[in-house]
């Protein structure tokens, strides 16, 4: 037994927790990222401070410069690291703790681990009310950290200090489980930090958590095996699954034996290279005309660690033939059942794509379907080079601005995203090269996420050069982690593209006939009481940029606008220092069309003529969704 506070034993608890994957053995929560406030400066901050002076690499502590930045990293440090392991997050009470909401948000959206630390309030009401708390009269026992609650896939609050043992333990389960993984958050009164108890040895001993592979069972293995035998014109969708199970290898090796295409969801890019054979691109609302065309006639959709959001279903108009069944490999029940199948194989993605290249031996699909597969794969290929051409405008489309900086980029370089226009034109037009090269965050989609993703990446895989794209509106919401990569000589590549203002939702904006309403970044118009026709801002982002200590490379507009940033981007690379380049691109000007479609419903009735017209060409192309059934 060792007297210790509750704040000293679960930082010694966490420094001995360690994530086993068949033969890779890693610390599950390799340091903490912690803004200090009231509520955690005297319990976390004392005994990180005590366990640095002790040790420096038991358990590293990082700053941030935002709570929501900081799980931001954890979530980017833990895709990059395939779920193994992940940052725990310390915040101090009230708005430092409800600051990473968005964050847990995002963790469990996209499955991916985050171990969430907010402070509460005392928990002996001893000084009632203090600073920050909610003070709610028809519950005083609702705190800001119960926000956490629908957020989290494990909620617990350590009220009294005998209860960390249990709580601990129970969120390292979550943390680790492939099926249930999310944001874990632990509250911890203020009061209760710094509280002691007698520890047992055996909770701050070494232990190990084995991830698990469940193998598909017999039955279910055997009903897909018959259904992908039947199949004409199968297809696989790859989602983030594949990737978390290591699975690529497999993946490839059982689209090499049968011939069946392999689309990809935004999580699972990189799960098959872009230039094999089999690969025809994106699925859905944002993916590429060889995939939607394939999965518009596929009579088998095997889905492969995929939660099929309604940008891979293309709002469920994606997959339109009468009869097509879904074969849905997943780890998560919830997900295998999905599209109302009766094909579920509850299995880890590798095991379980292992046993179907082994069961489907002497299968290969027909050789018409064959030749179909490489003429579209060609026909897409040739529209992404198009793309990427330079037009030689003063402000060049977004499609030409990805294809610069792919043709500076390497293949084991990381490109980082998550909203606005460039998760699409990447799903479309990015050619991914590595397994781990493609990291578009795209469950939550939630601007900010890019610069704080890419520090986590870059953590997770300092070999790699991290490429953060980012559109001005998003730089905007969450720029200041610069100061983090300064701080720490973290290396990120930034390009932000200033198209001054949201141009996706102006896209969106004038698709469902609202004219871009409130999407420019104008002086506001008093006379219209719009922000539609003032004059562009006097912002200057690079200049936000260099103050934060960062290299800024600036693209001027102009013919040779390409060349100059394909160049900047290799100087970028070349250096050890954090570099944003700042480039202008043109909104209006759209990246090719990958023929899928998304449900974004419109007023039945307006005043408008443009949503008039807007709302008939809605009802026209929803006639293809396909009913929920699960």
């Amino acid at each position: 037994m060792t007297r210790m506070t509750v704040a000293q034993a679960l930082v010694e608890f966490l420094a001995h927790q360690w994530t086993v994957d068949g033969d890779v053995r890693e610390r599950t929560i390799p340091g903490v990222i912690g803004i200090f406030g009231h509520g955690n400066v005297a319990g976390l901050g004392e005994a990180l401070l005590a366990s640095n002076r002790r040790d420096p690499d038991e358990l590293p502590y990082l700053q941030a410069r935002t709570e929501q930045a900081m799980v931001h990293q954890a979530v980017g440090y833990a895709r990059m690291r395939r779920r193994r392991a992940t940052f725990a997050c310390a915040a101090s009470v009230g708005p430092g703790s409800s600051n990473m909401l968005t964050g847990a948000a995002l963790a469990t959206a996209n499955r991916l681990p985050a171990l969430l630390l907010p402070s509460d309030t005392f928990a002996t009401r001893v000084a009632d009310p203090v600073l920050q708390q909610l003070e709610l009269p028809h519950d005083p026992s609702v705190q800001v950290t119960d926000a956490f609650r629908p957020l989290s896939r494990f909620f617990d609050r350590v009220e009294r200090p005998e209860q960390l043992f249990s709580i601990a333990l129970g969120a390292m389960r979550v943390l680790t489980d492939p099926a249930d993984t999310g944001a874990v958050t632990i509250a911890l009164p203020e009061d209760v930090q710094a509280e002691s108890i007698d520890v047992p040895d055996e909770f701050l001993a070494d232990r190990e958590w084995h991830v698990r592979r469940p193998l598909p069972e017999p039955g279910p293995l055997a009903r897909a095996v018959a259904a992908i035998r039947g199949a004409r014109r199968p297809l696989i969708v790859a989602g983030g699954g594949v990737l978390y199970s290591g699975a690529e290898d497999a993946l490839r090796t059982l689209a090499e034996a049968t011939g069946i295409p392999v689309s990809t969801t935004q999580a699972g890019g990189g799960s098959i290279l872009w230039d094999h054979p089999a690969a025809v691109g994106g699925v859905g609302a944002t993916g590429s005309t060889a995939a939607n065309r394939l999965a518009a006639d596929a009579d088998v959709i095997i889905g492969i660690g995929t939660r099929y959001s309604d940008f891979t279903t293309a709002s469920r108009t994606a997959f339109r033939h009468p009869g097509v069944a879904f074969v849905n490999v997943n780890v998560a029940p919830i997900d295998a059942y999905k599209h109302g199948t009766n094909l579920p194989l509850v299995a880890d993605a590798r095991t379980a794509v292992e046993a179907l290249t082994r069961d489907l031996a002497g299968y290969r699909v027909e050789a018409a379907y064959a030749e179909r597969i490489a003429a579209e794969k060609r026909e897409w290929d040739a529209t992404v080079d198009a793309a990427f051409a330079p037009s030689h405008r003063d402000r060049p489309a977004q499609s030409e601005i990805i294809g610069a900086v792919h043709a500076a980029s390497d293949p084991r370089d990381v490109v980082v995203q998550a909203a606005g226009s460039l998760p699409g034109d990447l799903q479309r037009l990015w050619r991914v090269r590595d397994a781990l090269g493609y990291h578009v965050e795209y469950a939550f989609s939630c601007m900010g996420y890019e610069i704080a993703g890419g520090l986590g990446v870059r953590r997770a895989a300092p070999d790699r050069d991290v490429i953060v794209m980012v559109g001005d509106g998003s730089y905007l919401m969450l720029h200041t982690e610069l100061v983090t990569a300064v701080a720490e000589g973290l290396k990120l590549v930034v390009v932000l593209v200033q198209n001054q203002g949201f141009a996706s939702i102006g896209n969106l904006s004038e698709s469902v006939g609202a004219q871009r309403f409130g999407t420019r970044y104008r002086r506001y118009d008093p006379a219209a009481r719009d922000f539609q026709r003032g004059d562009v801002l006097p912002v200057d982002l690079a200049a936000n940029a260099r103050s934060y200590g960062v290299d800024v490379i600036e693209i001027a507009p102009g013919p040779d606008a390409i060349d100059d940033l394909r160049r900047a981007v290799e100087a970028a690379k070349a250096s050890d220092r954090t570099t944003l380049i700042h480039v202008e691109s043109d909104p209006l000007l759209p990246g090719p069309d990958g023929e899928g479609w998304w449900d974004v419903p419109m007023a039945e009735v307006s005043d408008l003529d443009t949503v008039r017209t807007a709302r008939a060409v809605y009802e026209e192309e929803r006639r293809a969704q396909r009913p929920l059934l699960g």
